[in-house]
């Protein structure tokens, strides 16, 4: 692809959002070049008339593809697979692969985003002193309920739709990351979630955008 189309790429997106960060890592799968603006709580921007002519939701990421502008994490991860490589493996081009993958990126925003918000808010973005320790494990044991169906998906396959890497991987990946970073309550081992996390922890897309610290 030609180089200008590759620096037309803009994400707007605080670098601390698990959304932001899952579309960056598929960026850095991509080896896609982009420019990034701060935008979202302490940066502000978000709420401002620009953006909200960009994105209505006010949310964090956007991405400026020239004059093309989308809103969701995960239909970027899509769109940058399909307008930008669609020979990658990490969004496979067969129907039923393909529609495997969607499956999860699609169950990542409808049952696992609910049930990791809370747990991660109260333990990373809530002062000690302000915490519920007893409510904060109710909410994490319901998230290890769900993680316990990734963990039996994971028990036949390498990756989360079999043995190649995908963008379902992606998704998945920065909340487990979330997942295995908190601290303070009790969670229940997952070994098949632990070896399937370990394989891609060393990507360099996940250990520039999802290994740092969290905030």
């Amino acid at each position: 692809m030609a180089d200008n189309k590759k620096q037309q790429l803009t994400i707007w997106g605080r670098a601390n959002s698990v959304n932001v960060q899952k579309v960056l890592w598929c960026l850095a799968e991509l080896d896609l070049a982009y420019e990034r603006i701060d935008a979202g709580m302490q940066f502000g921007k978000n709420n401002e008339a620009p953006y909200l002519a960009m994105n209505p939701n006010g949310r964090v990421p956007t991405l400026v593809d020239g004059d093309y502008v989308l809103w969701e994490s995960n239909s970027v991860m899509r769109y940058l697979c399909m307008a930008y490589d669609e020979a990658s493996p990490i969004y496979p081009s067969q129907p039923k692969a393909r529609a495997g993958v969607d499956r999860w990126l699609d169950w990542t925003l409808s049952t696992l985003q609910p049930v990791d918000r809370p747990v991660f808010w109260a333990l990373v973005r809530t002062p000690v002193e302000k915490r519920d320790m007893v409510a904060i494990q109710k909410d994490a044991d319901a998230e290890g309920l769900v993680w316990r169906i990734v963990e039996a998906q994971l028990a036949t396959r390498r990756f989360i739709e079999g043995d190649q890497f995908t963008i379902a991987d992606i998704a998945l990946g920065a909340y487990a990351r979330r997942w295995f970073g908190v601290e303070g309550v009790t969670k229940q081992r997952l070994p098949n979630l632990e070896r399937w996390f370990a394989q891609f922890a060393a990507r360099p897309g996940f250990t520039k955008f999802i290994a740092p610290p969290m905030t």
